[in-house]
C-alpha cells in the first residue's frame, strides 16, 4: 500500500493550497448552494476543467465542513500574561466548543506553549473562525492545528 492509499490528512492554511484546489472548493460550494445546477456550469464559472473537478472533488473541503463531532488538537504560543489563558478559553467557550484537555508549559523568556484538545459539537460555530479569533488576540504568537480525530 502506498502513501496515497492510506488516506493521510493534512491541515493547510488557504495560502498554501494550489489555486486549482480552491477553485474545486468554490465549484462545490456553487453546486451545494443550488444557484448553479450543472457541473459544467460550475467549472466554467470558476475557470477549471471538468477533469480537474472530478479528480479532486472528493479530496478537498473547507476545514469547518467536516469538523463537527470531531476533536481538534491545537498548539497556541502565548505571552505569559495574567488572564491571557482565560481569554483563550473564553473564546473557545463562545464558539460553543468543549475543552477536553489543557496543557500549558512553564513559561520560558515570558512565552508559554498551550496545547488544547477541543471537542467540536453540533452547535459549535465555524472552527476556522474560532482559530482566527484566537490568533488575533493580543499576546498570541501563533496557533497551529496539530490534528483532528
Amino acid at each position: 500500500m502506498n502513501m496515497n492509499e492510506k488516506g493521510q490528512y493534512f491541515v493547510l492554511k488557504e495560502r498554501a493550497v494550489p489555486e486549482v484546489l480552491l477553485k474545486v472548493v468554490e465549484a462545490k460550494r456553487l453546486l451545494d448552494s443550488g444557484r448553479i445546477t450543472s457541473i459544467q456550469e460550475a467549472v466554467d464559472h470558476v475557470g477549471i476543467s471538468r477533469s480537474s473537478f472530478y479528480k479532486y472533488k472528493d479530496d478537498i473541503f473547507p476545514f469547518h465542513e467536516t469538523a463537527k463531532g470531531k476533536t481538534i488538537t491545537m498548539v497556541v504560543q502565548l505571552d505569559d500574561e495574567p488572564g491571557l489563558l482565560s481569554v483563550v478559553l473564553k473564546t473557545v467557550a463562545e464558539f460553543n466548543a468543549n475543552i477536553l484537555t489543557i496543557y500549558q508549559s512553564i513559561p520560558i523568556n515570558g512565552i508559554a506553549s498551550l496545547t488544547l484538545s477541543v471537542d467540536i459539537l453540533p452547535q459549535t460555530g465555524d472552527v476556522a473562525e474560532m482559530v482566527t479569533h484566537i490568533e488575533e488576540l493580543s499576546g498570541i504568537h501563533y496557533v497551529k492545528i496539530l490534528g483532528r480525530e
